[in-house]
């Protein structure tokens, strides 16, 4: 059912369907999945359920893709997961992200200073001139990345992050052992040469707790530096063309967040909401280090689940009218970021970007329209490649 192409271009009413059959459903393709927020909660929370790499075959032409994932944060449990997680926490943690605030402002407006004509004629592709150079160049300033060189950190992402679909394809394979090789070796390069002459960027901090006595190995390092980008920047490219999407969608709701913006109101319920109501990351797999329950199921040491975050964000049992977007909500947390051991390091900048970047949005303009859509053909990670808007004050 995983399978169906209606995933692909409106998942939520496959999704409902699965969760009316329960709470932990299997669709035939030996991945259990939980359906419902409660559930999903359950699972990501669950310390016996593991994100347990399975290394790529042939090893010898996937070695640095495999090493790329066996060593990231994201992909190790306990005690390795404990460890990576407080190195990078500690370097992630001092005063990056508060310091990015200006930077992440001037680079919204910089990529908003010549959209006016295309805006006025309907023209202005929100994805390609904002929701994708926007993350780019924050998690540039975050490292510190050469500027010459920021171009191939998006192809580089894209490349990787399409063997997280359910069925790559050999020649997506192929791009991703390609893009794997070429960053890493770039971020290796970039980290002498930081270790050399260190700055006050985030890769600098990193490299000081690799060369410390409590210490992230070189692959390690690797690893975290390409973890952020490809989970950072595909989320907020996803989460904030999604989001936008559905606040465009919902009658009134633009209206109403100008006002509010206006008024001197945060955007911090709005960014919840686009982040709930549309979830760029759609599927999250666990296996079971142990024998275990989910939802009161048996799950059997070595079973796979996956959360259906997609449904988890939509289930009513949670969220009042949760087909609905309100800007203005109030009730549980969404799970796009995670739960559990495994919450997302990078939400306060993610958080942080999608705010930003929807304020200044919204400030140069005076009522934008959808003029033209396209979806990525993909279900775990849902965004768009293509959202074209009109202002009709441009």
């Amino acid at each position: 059912m995983l399978d169906d192409p209606a995933l692909r271009v409106d998942p939520y009413p496959v999704l409902a369907g699965l969760r009316e059959r329960g709470a932990l459903v299997d669709t035939g393709g030996g991945v259990r999945v939980a359906t419902t927020r409660a559930a999903c909660d359950e699972l990501l929370r669950n310390r016996a359920l593991g994100r347990i790499f399975t290394p790529r075959e042939p090893q010898q032409t996937w070695e640095t893709f495999n090493w790329l994932h066996a060593d990231s944060v994201l992909d190790s449990e306990p005690p390795k997961h404990t460890r990576l997680r407080r190195l990078v926490a500690g370097a992630f943690g001092r005063g990056h992200v508060a310091r990015l605030a200006p930077t992440i402002e001037r680079i919204c407006r910089e990529q908003l200073a010549d959209a006016r004509p295309a805006l006025r004629d309907g023209g202005w592709d929100v994805v390609e001139h904002y929701a994708e150079p926007i993350p780019v160049r924050v998690i540039a300033a975050l490292l510190d990345w050469p500027e010459p060189d920021q171009h191939l950190l998006r192809p580089w992402s894209q490349a990787i992050v399409q063997m997280y679909e359910l069925a790559p394809s050999d020649e997506q394979c192929a791009a991703a052992v390609r893009a794997a090789g070429e960053f890493a070796s770039y971020v290796d390069d970039l980290a002498d040469a930081r270790a050399k002459q260190p700055g006050d960027d985030l890769l600098s901090d990193l490299v000081r707790v690799r060369d410390g006595s409590d210490r992230l190995s070189r692959t390690e390092l690797i690893a975290t530096v390409v973890l952020l980008l490809n989970a950072g920047h595909e989320a907020s490219v996803n989460g904030f063309g999604n989001g936008l999407l559905s606040l465009l969608a919902a009658p009134g709701a633009q209206r109403a967040v100008r006002q509010h913006l206006a008024d001197g109101g945060s955007l911090d319920t709005v960014v919840e909401e686009m982040l709930r109501h549309d979830p760029p990351l759609q599927y999250f797999e666990r296996t079971a280090t142990r024998d275990t329950t989910v939802a009161g199921r048996p799950v059997a040491e070595g079973e796979k689940v996956a959360a259906l975050l997609g449904a988890a964000a939509r289930d009513p049992e949670a969220f009042d009218s949760p087909d609905e977007f309100r800007w203005d909500r109030s009730g549980p947390a969404h799970l796009g970021f995670g739960a559990g051991i495994h919450f997302c390091l990078g939400a306060p900048l993610a958080r942080l970007e999608l705010a930003t970047s929807l304020r200044e949005l919204l400030r140069h303009t005076a009522g934008l329209s959808v003029v033209d859509v396209e979806r990525r053909p993909t279900f775990v990670l849902r965004g768009c490649s293509r959202i074209v808007v009109a202002d009709s004050s441009a």
